[in-house]
């Protein structure tokens, strides 16, 4: 019997995880290398917290792993105790708990040597052969006719206001899903920057009683809230231009409607990003992008609620506008921005501040050591909006010669510039689908040949 090719997946959150079972079960598929940097697989950054306060921001009917079997998820919780509902929504470990299920399912009825695991970090990919050689950190090299990255979401840039002193100390928390960041007790006045979903999880995980929080974004707006919707509103047609599907979701929202007139948007966010030319997906990002972001991903009731009594009671405080500084003293961070619309200068002291941008989609500035080797081999690009790595419809990566690289792709929010809603389980889970699919394909094709 011939040998079994060899898929490398670099990284283990829920887009390699996926796109790792779905080869895997294959019975005539390739041998799955699934390699992870931390002790963990199957949950990644977003999955691994134990905080009881962080829910999903998708109800539990729609986040199935799998996308032909929508009630999958629905079915692991009848089967498993442990777990509560918050109006539909279950906290974000739980979700982490069923996809490390899957994950072990996989390893006991997979056929032994078929799916490996990899604690280390992928350093380098480079051409060899007809197939690709990846390295990893302990020096090791593995051999494979093809090769994912599904590095999840990449920690945000250092800002450019911040000293390089205070980037260095413990006052500056660059990612706050960090397991090891935290802030000392007697902090009493934290800076978030930014005021989405991330600075929501940041509230909620670094809150105590005496803490206040500080949000300045450029537009000061933070994540509307999930309620029971009604009936369907009128569907807002899937076409035209940023301004005209504007305008028609406005003429759809009447009544307070917003809600049913943007989900009835949502199986076709990927065509219609797919329709824009590069200069209307650019007036999106610049004019709309941030009021899209907080009316499509919305909070869970209880944690609206949550943040809410934070803010009614200025525990937490929202701002518009610009970061121009951040000085770090002996025993505070001395803070200047200015207000959106304004030019006076304000100033600001905090015990600590905590980057909550989010996604970072330009991999010039990552810091992402796998990125970096790969932009300087070729192999890859930045997108045309910069929002990650330019790929073709099939989830290929295209490199500096503007071809698809054969063998070599990426699934998750590495690519947004071309899918654009590309970083929740309803979308990651067809991504991760075809991705493999198109794998399997081309083993099967070499396999005839």
């Amino acid at each position: 019997m011939s040998l079994r090719p060899t898929v490398a997946v670099i990284g283990a959150g829920f887009s390699g995880l996926l796109t790792a079972l779905h080869l895997a079960a294959d019975p005539e598929g390739p041998t799955v290398r699934l390699i992870e940097r931390s002790r963990t697989f199957g949950r990644g950054a977003a999955y691994s917290t134990g905080n009881p306060d962080h829910l999903l921001n998708v109800r539990v009917a729609n986040m199935s792993a799998y996308p032909d079997d929508p009630e999958h998820f629905t079915r692991w919780l009848a089967g498993h105790e442990g777990w509560s509902s918050h109006g539909g929504f279950v906290t974000r470990g739980v979700y982490g708990d069923y996809l490390q299920d899957l994950l072990r399912q996989a390893l006991e009825t997979t056929t032994p040597g078929r799916l490996l695991l990899e604690q280390d970090e992928a350093v380098d990919v480079q051409r060899a052969g007809e197939g690709w050689r990846v390295r990893l950190a302990l020096g090791r090299k593995i051999e494979a006719s093809a090769v994912v990255l599904a590095l999840g979401v990449l920690r945000p840039a250092a800002p450019a206001a911040a000293d390089p002193a205070l980037l260095a100390s413990a006052r500056y928390i660059g990612d706050p899903w960090d397991p090891k960041a935290r802030l000392e007790d007697e902090w009493d006045d934290v800076l978030l920057l930014g005021s989405g979903l991330t600075m929501i999880d940041a509230a909620v995980s670094l809150w105590r009683p005496g803490r206040r929080f500080w949000a300045i974004s450029r537009r000061g707006l933070t994540p509307r809230q999930h309620v029971p919707t009604g009936e369907a509103a009128a569907e807002v047609a899937p076409t035209g231009s940023p301004r005209e599907l504007l305008a028609a979701i406005r003429e759809a929202s009447g009544e307070g409607r917003w809600r049913e007139a943007i989900d009835s948007l949502r199986p076709h966010v990927q065509s219609i990003w797919l329709g824009w030319s590069q200069a209307e997906r650019r007036a999106f990002l610049r004019h709309l992008r941030p009021w899209w972001d907080v009316h499509r991903h919305r909070l869970a009731p209880s944690v609206a609620r949550r943040i809410g009594l934070l803010m009614r009671g200025r525990e937490l405080v929202v701002r518009a506008g610009e970061v121009t500084s951040l000085t770090l003293s002996r025993d505070a961070v001395e803070v200047a921005w200015r207000p959106r619309g304004g030019r006076t200068p304000r100033r600001l002291g905090v015990s600590a501040v905590v980057n909550c941008a989010g996604l970072l989609g330009d991999l010039e500035k990552a810091g992402e050591p796998l990125l970096k080797t790969l932009l300087a081999r070729g192999l890859i690009r930045p997108d045309p909006c910069r929002l990650g790595a330019e790929v073709d419809a099939g989830s290929r990566l295209i490199g500096a010669s503007g071809r698809a690289e054969p063998g070599l792709f990426a699934v998750g929010p590495l690519t947004r510039g071309a899918f654009w809603e590309i970083t929740s389980v309803p979308d990651i889970r067809s991504q991760a689908a075809g991705a493999a699919q198109a794998i399997l394909s081309g083993v099967r094709r070499a396999r005839a040949a």
